[in-house]
This record gives C-alpha cells, structure tokens and sequence, in this order.
C-alpha cells in the first residue's frame, strides 16, 4: 500500500472501538470490513426484522439511510482523526465525542433486495470542523440499491 494510505493501529482501534460502543450499530448487525484514510466499507447480513416491505421482503428504507449514516461518520470520523492527532489525547477525545451527522441525503435507486448489504462512504471534502462524504449501498449481487451524501460536523 503506498505511504500514508494506511491507518496505523492506534486509529483503526479508536475508530473501531468508537463504532462498536454504539448500541444501534449493534442491533442492525452493522460489520466493519475495512477502514483506510480513502475509504471505509460495511456490510449488514438481511434478517427479518429489517424488512420494510413485507409482500418483497425488501431492506426498510430508514435502514438504508441508518447503514448509510453510520459508514459515513465512521468515514468522518477517521478525517477527524487525522486532523487532530496533534493535540493530547483527552482534548482529542472531547472533540471525537462531538462528531455528529448536520445533513443526510439518500436516493433510493433500487429496492434493496439481498442476503447482504455493503456499504462503502469515501470523503469528498474535509474540513476543519465540516467534512463532506459520499456513500453507496450495494447488495451482494452488486446492484447499486442506494447512494448518499453526508455532512458531518467534526469537531
């Protein structure tokens, strides 16, 4: 992997850690795949109290954008990281705890039909205290179910 691509063990853990304190993330069954300073990938296994359309057996909608949500904070999360490694640890984790989600935006471009979902969220602008990402869900045929863009406030 080129230089600077890799997130050193310390982030990973942090950010991890972070996301598996999260009772809701639990209850979906939200799976970290992998995390980078480009990308973070997610992936959520169907199971029948996700259904939001019950005659097609398709993944609710407020699941979708939860996935969707989730894969990029944890995206903003890692920018926020990066952004304030210098400063101690504890005026560091004040800031992390304030990370939260400003704007949401889902289009739902096919029903989300699967056995499992992937979610993948790449920044496309990081600020100082403002962080842009865009994400998409697809199933485990690879069919494109959703895209989204987040704005996430970082510190």
């Amino acid at each position: 992997m080129p230089h600077g691509h890799h997130l050193d063990d310390e982030l990973q853990q942090a950010a991890a850690s972070f996301f598996e304190r999260i009772p809701f993330n639990q209850l979906l069954g939200i799976e970290i795949d992998s995390m980078s300073a480009q990308q973070v990938v997610m992936h959520l296994p169907m199971k029948p109290e996700l259904i939001g359309n019950f005659v097609h057996g398709i993944l609710h909608g407020g699941v979708i954008s939860s996935l969707l949500d989730v894969c990029g904070g944890a995206m903003a999360l890692i920018g926020a990281f990066a952004n304030h490694q210098h400063l101690p640890a504890a005026e560091r984790m004040s800031k992390l705890s304030k990370l939260g989600t400003i704007d949401l935006r889902i289009d739902y471009l096919r029903p989300g039909r699967g056995q499992r979902f992937i979610a993948t969220a790449t920044p496309l602008r990081t600020g100082n205290k403002v962080t842009v990402i865009r994400m998409e869900l697809h199933n485990d045929e690879d069919v494109l179910v959703a895209v989204g863009t987040g704005t996430y406030l970082c510190g």
